[in-house]
């Protein structure tokens, strides 16, 4: 399965659309949706400098405009009622899945098929001007952790008062809130952990932007949408989404939310994707990628140098016949190297039961122990358990399926 991945804020750096700009009739499709964009997609794309292009106003409508682009020029676009836009093909002809990390999530709602890419530039323009907004209220930022224990990062952000509005897998996790909160924090950092001021200019996904969701629910109002035609995951919580509606509402409420982009990965994972596409402004997404989904194949489309490479990924690794939802059942696998141990946990650990029994959303089925501390494996969705395919002590390698789930029941 291929995944088609477009970036969030914050991986736009000055120039990188550049080179884009030099295929026929990319410019012009840049310069016809710069209206819609609210800014010259052209220029900020080229010419602009690092702080034009940091202002999240003109960042997040250039860098879903960015992914939509290229995702024509590799015939995985949108269509509009059914018919191919501007010479791209049907996105049914490519089998697979699409996702994208925050503001990305817009772009990759327009390649499955949910959206138009017209009303994604609107809403992306809407979304960026309430968010700018929000931001200027209070003054707020974001931190990025690298390593350390998962649980003693997330307990440290929550002691200094902080939202850990990125969770992003691989050993990042991002830190929001006040200015002097992340000040105390960067003072106190969590044991074995590094630390790296982000340049944005807010606390985004946090309640910081709760004004910003009521002005984007209030434009999303007037948008038409249908259910997507490829998986497409959520950021709430790595589901498969298969309504148009309930997608455009997770995306709304996203913006004061924090992004799961490791429960994403971890579906991506259960799912048995082979190969994985970062659009531009690509990098991050695709070296999360390769440290969490150990195997397959990762390209990170930076220049049309890359386009090549990546038409044979689509060719090699997208199946036009396949269904691309998700199976009716799911594999939970181990997120790092470790130890596996079941038994129960403090808030009731299902462990090792049989076959047949039923979990929770978040219920604990056990742990992965590595040196230095441990990480939880909790199940994301009420199920019962098929089979286990591990056993208490056997060691576990990152990606490695640990128990076959079928979803459903209730909580």
């Amino acid at each position: 399965m291929l995944v088609i991945a477009a970036p969030g804020q914050g991986a736009q750096t000055p120039g990188f659309l550049s080179p884009w700009l030099e295929l026929p009739g990319f410019a012009e499709r840049l310069g016809a949706w710069s209206e819609l964009a609210g800014c010259d997609l052209i220029a900020c794309g080229s010419t602009a400098t690092a702080d034009e292009i940091r202002d999240t106003a003109v960042a997040q409508p250039l860098i879903v405009a960015a992914a939509l682009a290229v995702s024509e020029v590799l015939g995985i676009g949108p269509v509009l009622a059914g018919r191919a836009d501007r010479g791209s093909t049907a996105h049914g002809n490519v089998g697979g899945l699409a996702a994208g990390h925050s503001v990305g999530e817009l772009a990759a709602g327009a390649i499955a098929g949910v959206l138009d890419a017209e009303d994604a530039l609107r809403l992306v323009r809407v979304r960026g001007q309430a968010m700018a907004r929000a931001a200027a209220a209070e003054r707020t930022s974001m931190t990025a952790v690298l390593g350390g224990d998962e649980a003693a990062v997330l307990a440290s952000i929550e002691a200094h008062g902080l939202t850990p509005a990125n969770i992003n897998g691989a050993g990042q996790i991002v830190a929001a809130g006040t200015v002097e909160q992340l000040a105390a924090f960067a003072a106190d950092p969590p044991p074995r952990a590094r630390l790296r001021s982000l340049q944005v200019a807010g606390a985004f996904h946090t309640s910081h932007m709760a004004g910003a969701v009521d002005t984007l629910r209030g434009a999303a109002a007037g948008v038409k949408v249908r259910d997507p035609s490829l998986a497409l995951l959520s950021n709430r919580d790595g589901a498969v989404v298969r309504s148009g509606a309930d997608w455009l509402e997770r995306v709304v409420t996203q913006v004061s939310a924090p992004v799961r982009w490791d429960r994403c990965m971890r579906t991506m994972g259960s799912l048995g994707v082979t190969a994985f596409i970062e659009l531009p402004p690509a990098g991050t997404l695709a070296g999360l990628a390769h440290r969490a989904l150990r195997g397959i194949q990762v390209l990170a489309m930076k220049t049309p140098d890359h386009l090549p490479a990546a038409q044979a990924l689509i060719a090699d690794h997208a199946d036009s016949h396949a269904d691309s939802h998700a199976p009716d059942w799911r594999l939970l696998v181990a997120p790092l190297a470790g130890t596996f141990r079941s038994g129960a946990g403090p808030n009731g650990s299902a462990g090792l039961a049989g076959p047949g029994a039923t979990v929770g959303s978040g219920a604990e089925l056990g742990r992965v122990e590595m040196r230095g501390g441990s990480h939880l494996v909790t199940a994301d969705f009420p199920a019962t358990i098929i089979e286990w395919l591990v056993e208490d002590g056997d060691p576990v390698s990152p990606g490695q399926p640990l128990v076959r789930l079928q979803p459903g029941g209730h909580d």
